[in-house]
């Protein structure tokens, strides 16, 4: 049963994000720093290793002359939460 979680979710600050992203149809980098209490450059990594992943979409754009990143769960990255949501269920499931 192990074998269906998904190392990328390992983490918790990657679960957090996906929570985030599974739920909303993007969120703004602030939002999530402060959703889940972390520094610019922990988030930074973290969103970079689900977006090389391909489960992760980036939008950069300017709001007036502020810069903006929004992200967004790509149809991978929803297939792949899930199946690792799934597993996590199972594996609960037997511990019973």
């Amino acid at each position: 049963m192990i074998e269906g979680l998904n190392k990328e979710f390992d983490n918790r600050v990657r679960l957090g994000i996906m929570s985030i992203l599974m739920v909303n149809s993007d969120v703004d980098f602030n939002s999530v720093k402060n959703l889940l209490q972390l520094t610019d450059g922990n988030l930074a990594s973290h969103m970079s290793a689900l977006e090389k992943a391909g489960y992760v979409e980036v939008n950069k754009a300017f709001v007036g002359k502020k810069p903006r990143t929004t992200y967004a769960v790509s149809e991978s990255g929803k297939k792949a939460f899930q199946e690792h949501l799934n597993a996590l269920e199972k594996l609960i499931k037997m511990g019973k």
